[in-house]
């Protein structure tokens, strides 16, 4: 039997959002209201990243590499429910969460299926994924595939704000880049 495997390609929100698709992979472009880049990282580059999954067992194991955002930062880092970037990573929705649960951190047992807590950049403004998650899967009712990934902003507070918002979002902030993750090729290394 074959490895499941999936991939997500994360773009920035400012290259997904309409009007604004001529600016694909050129770094300081602007919003569809015509404003600057809003991408973290004092270099306006646009927020890009490969992110892989691997089905091992009960576990999926999250690796990849995420570059564009701000140096030395944390980033919420969640599984959203729709595939869907037609209008940039709004359209992917809410966080996956089939069982109507609070939010919450990816250690805790009562959480969003999609809550995977915060990456971590380098002073480089690079995040080296490597995360493993027993409640997302590659099949059955936890599948996240046709499902998006999304980087936010801010640090997630893994439902330990003290507010509503916390309770929802993690207070993570705006979506700075999304992508659908999908399957991919099992023979391919």
């Amino acid at each position: 039997m074959s490895t499941l495997r999936a991939k997500a390609v994360l773009i920035g929100d400012e290259v997904h959002v309409a009007g604004n698709k001529d600016q694909w992979g050129r770094g300081g472009a602007t919003s569809a209201e015509g404003k600057d880049s809003t991408s973290a990282g004092s270099s306006k580059k646009p927020v890009y990243g490969v992110i892989e999954f691997e089905q091992q067992g009960d576990t999926v194991v999250i690796t990849g590499k995420i570059e564009g955002l701000s140096e030395n930062t944390q980033h919420g880092f969640h599984i959203h429910e729709f595939g869907d970037v037609s209008n940039g990573c709004t359209s992917a929705g809410a966080h996956f969460n089939p069982h109507k649960k609070q939010h919450a951190g990816p250690e805790d047992t009562d959480r969003h299926v999609g809550d995977l807590g915060n990456i971590q950049t380098d002073a480089s403004g690079v995040a080296t994924v490597n995360i493993k998650d027993k409640m997302i899967s590659l099949n059955g009712e936890h599948s996240i595939l046709g499902r998006c990934l999304v980087v936010h902003e801010k640090p997630d507070d893994l439902g330990r704000g003290g507010d509503d918002e916390s309770k929802k979002t993690g207070n993570a902030g705006k979506r700075l880049a999304c992508g659908i993750v999908g399957t991919v090729n099992p023979e391919k290394k």
